[in-house]
């Protein structure tokens, strides 16, 4: 008798062999690296030009970020940000601080993770410490206060009211504005600039800044010319793990999974922008793959018998098991072993054979998740939100990814693979944020094809709640974990490297854009993600 399995329907992929002919073109690409290298040297020098005040400086350094170049002078914009910040300047008397300008230091400093109080916005308040009306005609200081909202910590009443009061405003205004800040404004109530991955924000940017009165010709043909290098390297890199991906033959053998290496690649590019990440950008995107796999193999096909097969193998791991598993779930526990085996030459030939030791723990944890949730949605059981949500955060498959896409990254130490493991606080936020988000996006397509959401039902039983009052619950939950990711992101935080720390940012950022709006585009990226794949990965700016 043939075993009942779940419906799958999923989408099939949007891109063909549109990434996989790609062709590099060499002269091309060392005609941009060379023309970036000699208008670096430009840029530096007015960002280290002496005599330049803290107010262009901080401005120069806000537009160098916004246009997506300034992982090119990082050691600079730090050197600055924390002489300016030592200086404890006067931001009350001196009439040069609007409301703009210190709204704008102080997301800058946060961002960079310096402690600046709250207090620098007393002078737009009043006796009951509620914003002043006088500053409800300054569109471009409401703008700016919105973007430094969004990096408040716990307890920050101050950043609570500025975000309700310039929402509210903003809105209004909206019909009245002139262009360029009318873009800006429409843009930042879709988009907040701290939850937008970085290289959605410089495109859009770029554009903006263009029309801006007193732009700088200099920087925006740098901008553009490296937004074009780094996607000519983003594409070659696609080609290679699309290759690697059609080799795989999975899709042909497995016709329930979703076909999305492309946006698998989307993922890691977002999580990992810069040109020196290469590395960890094709370990993250194939690591994504094979989760994804995994699980709709667990999802929408295994029944519970050769899913528990299934999970003890991969728990043994050894070709040993292959012959012990259901024909079609041979070729997916090969691939599995033939990704890491490679993984672990590689990285022992470079001392750190622990990398991928922790990657391999982490895809066991998720594979027994996989498991428990499968039971519950095959049996019908439906646990308490509480039993949910620990479970769910090992589903939301971050725990493994961050460690998979660190397996990357040559500087990762054993000390950061450990910290890890020990659960900090940034990670807990970022494996909520990832779980409740992905169960708002994808309540209505698993309800559609007759699954069980899981996180939603179960929150509807246990508080006896709808639907609607459940995500909204589930969004106060990922508003929170945002704002311990804030904390942590501060000095002097739990961790010294921030560059690690920003890599988890940026997961919880691409997660927010994939998942906005109650879509789910991963599974249906037609609506959300096409537009800024496209945007990233095929269309170049004009020189």
């Amino acid at each position: 008798m043939a075993a009942h399995r779940p419906e799958y329907n999923f989408p099939p992929s949007l891109w063909g062999d549109q990434f996989i002919n790609y062709i590099s073109d060499s002269k091309v690409l060392e005609k941009y690296s060379n023309t970036v290298e000699v208008m670096k040297k430009d840029v530096r020098s007015l960002l280290t030009a002496p005599q330049t005040k803290m107010i262009d400086t901080m401005n120069l350094i806000n537009t160098l970020e916004r246009l997506g170049i300034s992982y090119h002078f990082e050691n600079e914009i730090e050197e600055k940000l924390q002489q300016f910040f030592h200086l404890n300047t006067n931001y009350h008397d001196d009439e040069a601080y609007d409301l703009y300008t210190v709204a704008l230091h102080f997301r800058l400093f946060r961002q960079h993770g310096h402690r600046i109080s709250t207090e620098i916005f007393a002078k737009w308040m009043d006796e009951k410490w509620n914003f002043k009306e006088s500053i409800k005609s300054d569109a471009k200081g409401l703008l700016s206060l919105y973007e430094a909202s969004y990096l408040r910590t716990r307890g920050e009443a101050i950043l609570e009211d500025a975000l309700a009061f310039t929402t509210a405003t903003l809105k209004s205004m909206v019909p009245n504005l002139g262009s360029p800040l009318k873009k800006q404004v429409e843009r930042a109530l879709m988009q907040p600039l701290h939850f937008g991955t970085p290289r959605i924000e410089a495109r859009s940017y770029i554009a903006v800044y263009e029309e801006e009165e007193h732009k700088n010709e200099t920087l925006i043909k740098f901008a553009k010319l490296d937004y074009n290098f780094l996607q000519m390297q983003h594409k070659e890199e696609l080609q290679q793990v699309s290759r690697w991906w059609r080799e795989l033959g999975l899709m042909s053998k497995l016709p329930y999974t979703r076909d999305r290496m492309v946006e698998c690649f989307f993922w890691a590019m977002a999580m990992h922008p810069e040109p020196q990440y290469s590395r960890a950008r094709a370990t993250l995107s194939k690591s994504i793959a094979i989760a994804s796999v995994l699980d709709d193999t667990y999802d929408a096909y295994g029944t519970i018998e050769e899913l528990e097969v299934f999970t003890k193998a991969i728990e043994r791991w050894d070709y040993g098991e292959i012959s012990q598993l259901p024909e079609y779930m041979r070729p997916i526990y090969k691939a599995i072993l033939e990704l890491y085996n490679p993984y672990e030459e590689e990285l022992a030939k470079e001392g750190r054979s622990y990398a991928s030791y922790y990657a391999i723990e982490r895809l066991k944890e998720l594979a027994r998740g996989y498991f428990e949730e499968a039971k519950w949605l095959l049996e019908g059981n439906l646990p308490s939100f509480e039993e949910y949500l620990m479970l769910g955060q090992i589903t939301s498959t971050y725990d493994y990814l961050v460690p998979a896409s660190f397996m990357g990254i040559g500087s990762t130490r054993k000390e950061d693979f450990e910290w890890l493991s020990e659960k900090p606080k940034i990670l807990v936020s970022t494996l909520i944020i990832g779980r409740l988000l992905d169960d708002i996006g994808s309540y209505e397509f698993e309800t559609k094809r007759g699954q069980l959401a899981i996180g939603i039902e179960s929150y509807m039983k246990d508080n006896d709640v709808t639907k609607e009052e459940a995500m909204a619950k589930f969004m106060e939950l990922c508003t929170n974990a945002w704002i311990d990711n804030n904390e942590e992101m501060l000095r002097p935080s739990c961790y010294k490297s921030r560059d690690l720390l920003m890599h988890i940012l940026n997961l919880n950022r691409v997660t927010y854009v994939a998942y906005k709006d109650k879509e789910d585009g991963y599974t249906q990226p037609e609506k959300v993600l096409k537009p800024h794949i496209v945007g990233m990965l095929v269309d170049a700016f004009e020189i």
